[in-house]
């Protein structure tokens, strides 16, 4: 268990610190360690970081895809909205999610490349589960015929203002006035009249 306490000490200092401001001394000296204990568990602290990050990745993902793959056909405008602002809710909260919010916008300058390799991994994995959602719900008359992809693309475009809203502005009567006016603008584009 000593690799999951050292990721969760990391994972503190990546939060808040950056890759930059975290140093492997305090992530050692939070878990009760040397620093050269450390490269038992782990290469380096660019082995250490990506762990974290693929960790923080599979938080959002457990989260994510269930939510959609077990949406039914019937109900998309309750499943949609609660999903934003659930999904607000989470990033606020969650310090894992908090950290990948963070690198998303802020990765470290030598490891961005290896960075945007997980993002795009997860943009892909969102934008198919969305996409077969859309399709059952357009196939049930649920939501007015369009190609799948095009709300889903659309949906995907509300949450990363959402994020961007969560970085960079902490009025929370601001963010949630943005969620709802994305929203009842999508939606009126989706919904069968």
């Amino acid at each position: 268990m000593k690799s999951d306490d050292i990721k969760a000490a990391a994972l503190k200092y990546f939060a808040v610190h950056g890759y930059e401001g975290a140093s492997l001394s305090q992530i050692a000296d939070e878990v009760g360690m040397k620093k050269q204990s450390l490269y038992a568990h782990f290469k380096g602290k660019d082995d250490l970081f990506m762990q974290v990050l693929r960790d923080a990745k599979e938080t959002e993902m457990s989260f994510t895809l269930p939510y959609f793959n077990r949406a039914g056909t019937q109900n998309p405008e309750d499943i949609l909205h609660a999903f934003l602002r659930q999904t607000v809710e989470l990033f606020q909260k969650d310090e894992q999610l908090k950290f990948w919010l963070r690198v998303s916008f802020f990765p470290p300058a030598h490891l961005a490349e290896a960075v945007g390799k997980e993002f795009a991994d997860t943009e892909e994995k969102v934008r198919t589960v969305l996409q077969s959602a859309f399709q059952r719900w357009s196939e049930a008359g649920a939501i007015a015929d369009l190609p799948a992809d095009t709300p889903a693309l659309a949906f995907m475009g509300i949450i990363d203002s959402l994020m961007l809203s969560l970085v960079y502005d902490d009025d929370e009567k601001k963010l949630m006035d943005k969620l709802e006016a994305l929203w009842t603008v999508f939606w009126r584009g989706i919904s069968r009249r």
